[in-house]
């Protein structure tokens, strides 16, 4: 809880900071709190879509909570995302995940 009230800190002082929102959406995670990490989650993609690690973070936490649909959502886009930043390892992270819910 230490971590998750620091974290908060830092989002008081600039709360648009999207590393900090992903962070204190993990800590959200370990903790059993997914509705908290998915508002950080959407509302990061809201603002910065081309936040490409955020995107499979997201899609898991909805995998997790069986919303199948909307996991194969964030994934696509994320894959989207990922390839027009030239950013290959994600595009392979978020494609096998991806591959691994609809086979």
């Amino acid at each position: 809880m230490e971590r998750i009230e620091k974290l908060k800190e830092f989002l008081v002082a600039s709360p648009k900071d999207n590393f900090v929102q992903h962070a204190l959406a993990l800590e959200y995670l370990k903790i059993g709190e997914p509705q908290k990490a998915r508002l950080l989650f959407e509302e990061i993609l809201g603002r910065d879509p081309a936040y490409i690690g955020t995107y499979y973070h997201l899609a898991r936490l909805l995998e997790n909570e069986g919303e199948r649909e909307l996991a194969v959502h964030w994934y696509q886009k994320g894959m989207e995302q990922a390839r027009r930043a030239g950013d290959n390892h994600a595009f392979n992270e978020l494609q096998a995940a991806y591959e691994d819910l609809v086979d």
